[in-house]
């Protein structure tokens, strides 16, 4: 559709120009043809004759120019449209490892400040630009057709133009990048300090913050001065050298009327000629910072296109049938770095129905073995297994569909709550919602609100308490009727009620399916089947409670630490 816009648009540019080329040159005809002294009457039908074709012209340069603009636009919306939603598709689908680089200002500022560059490159320029090659074209090749000698006197500052546009342009893009570098920090400054406003509050960092970004703020706005001294120097040397031009081109055309080789019509016709093949040149230094910012933008919004991993596309692989829940990690090693090993050696057997904690100081590796179950990343040595067969043959899409996660940190996105249940599954009716909010016991406080699942949820769920959210989480993962069941620090930030709530709501799900625990209140995990404990990335007890406490090793100092009392 945008290649058709386009043709269309390029049809009607060479129609425009043709119109507008033809202007001077009909002028020219009517002053050294028909304008003679005493002639007038005999005269006067064809310059009636030519001058009803000039404002043909100018008619239908007018009214061509506003749909050829309006086409032009029109296909530059679409393409941005397509570009935004190629950023988001292709953010929502970036590997865990390739997001892990990217701070959230940055992804932010692709996604909208890059965008919105491009937008104003289409809105302001591309909308223009092939009117003013076009032209530029048409006025030399009319200027070496009246006089090829003026012609060239007129094309003498050309080169003149294009160095002091190259030179400027040069510093332009290096001061457009560093501007792009600097609004990426402020937005993820901004994205960073909003989410911990709280913590910012409650340690007085307030003043500590304001220092921080007044110099980011100053940085930026540095640069950005560089930007306009420089725009602004453009178009003065521009007028500069327009004149210079017309200058040289009116005293040689004297001479040459002087000498009666030049008609005054052609003179005229330069004259216009040379206004007209200078507009074009200017319009196009004057938007040459929106040409280099959208460079830049345009540029950094590809080379996060280009991103890629050595993960399959979420629909490569087999098919995967309904899970029975066996799960095994045979001599599992990974990295996040090359050779930075956060697992080493790892292997354990699950069997379908059972419960199994993992437990471990901080940085021991528990919720990487989380992550490589949703094949967040891929291990470098070693195998996954469910019900027998490697997770990596499997698509990534149905393999998270049968495996459901709470985390510690809930995440609740703007809408009602229903929808924050289904998350956009249009399998799960309304029934599985209210199925899954009971099982979770949400039910006993949703039901107490006005519209109960219809209540809308403002932004990250902040008007429900940390328990309310976990709830609400917890009945997210339950609706999808997971095969595997993971709870990843999910009673760490909440109050004893709700997490007894949810220890009767696990006794429930953990009866149809496998389910693991992470958690460092050994309390809750102490009827776990069996407990893996791990220390710097290797697997150094399994068992369960009580086994583990008669071993008397890794676990038992954890558990008699944390009930020393």
């Amino acid at each position: 559709p945008q290649l058709g816009l386009l043709l269309i648009s390029l049809v009607l540019v060479i129609i425009v120009n043709a119109a507008e080329l033809a202007q001077p040159f009909i002028v020219q005809i009517i002053i050294d043809k028909y304008l003679k002294l005493g002639q007038m009457a005999e005269t006067l039908q064809p310059i009636i004759t030519l001058s009803l074709f000039y404002l043909g012209s100018v008619m239908i340069a007018s009214i061509l120019q506003i749909v050829q603009s309006y086409l032009m636009a029109k296909m530059g919306q679409n393409t941005l449209m397509e570009i935004r939603r190629q950023v988001f598709r292709h953010i929502l689908h970036m590997p865990m490892r390739i997001l892990d680089r990217y701070s959230s200002g940055r992804l932010i500022t692709r996604a909208t400040n890059d965008v919105e560059t491009l937008n104003e490159l289409f809105a302001d320029v591309i909308v223009n630009l092939f009117r003013d090659i076009f032209l530029l074209i048409g006025i030399a090749t009319m200027m070496l057709i009246l006089n090829w000698q003026m012609a060239l006197i007129a094309f003498v500052t050309t080169p003149l133009i294009a160095l002091v546009t190259v030179l400027i342009r040069t510093k332009l893009r290096r001061n457009f990048i560093v501007m792009k570098q600097l609004i990426g920090q402020i937005n993820g400054f901004f994205a960073e300090n909003i989410a911990g406003m709280r913590l910012v509050q409650i340690f007085n960092r307030e003043a500590a913050k304001h220092r921080e970004f007044d110099q980011l703020n100053t940085d930026y706005c540095d640069k950005t001065l560089v930007q306009i001294r420089l725009n602004s120097l453009m178009r003065p040397l521009m007028e500069v050298i327009n004149n210079l031009g017309i200058v040289l081109l009116i005293w040689f055309g004297l001479r040459g009327m002087t000498g009666g080789t030049l008609q005054i019509g052609v003179l005229y016709a330069f004259t216009a000629y040379i206004r007209r093949f200078f507009e074009p040149i200017n319009d196009l230094a004057e938007k040459y910072s929106s040409i280099q910012s959208a460079a830049v933008s345009a540029d950094r919004i590809f080379e996060l296109l280009d991103k890629r991993d050595d993960l399959e596309d979420l629909q490569a692989g087999d098919p995967m049938p309904p899970l029975q829940g066996r799960v095994e990690f045979r001599n599992v090693w990974f990295a996040y770095e090359e050779e930075q090993w956060v697992l080493r050696d790892v292997s354990f057997v699950m069997n379908p129905g059972e419960s199994a904690a993992i437990v471990g100081a901080t940085g021991a590796g528990k919720s990487t073995i989380i992550s490589l179950m949703l094949r967040f990343y891929d291990i470098q040595k070693g195998s996954i297994l469910l019900d027998g067969r490697d997770i990596r043959e499997f698509k990534i899409v149905e393999l998270r569909r049968q495996v459901a996660i709470v985390l510690q940190d809930v995440f609740l996105f703007s809408g009602s709550i229903a929808e924050n249940i289904r998350l956009g599954d249009e399998q799960i009716d309304d029934e599985q919602v209210a199925e899954a909010l009971k099982l979770s016991y949400a039910d006993e406080f949703i039901n107490r609100l006005s519209k109960q699942m219809a209540t809308h949820v403002t932004e990250r769920g902040s008007t429900f308490s940390a328990g309310q959210r976990q709830l609400l989480s917890f009945a997210r993962a339950i609706a999808r009727r997971p095969s595997i069941f993971i709870l990843d620090e999910a009673t760490a930030n909440i109050d004893t009620e709700t997490e007894q709530l949810i220890q009767q709501s696990i006794a429930q799900v953990t009866a149809r399916c496998t389910t693991i625990i992470i958690a460092h209140r050994l309390s809750t995990i102490r009827h776990s089947d069996q407990i893996l404990v791990m220390a710097d990335g290797r697997l150094v007890e399994i068992g369960d409670h009580d086994t583990l406490l008669r071993h008397n090793g890794r676990y038992a100092e954890l558990y008699r630490a944390q009930f020393a009392d």
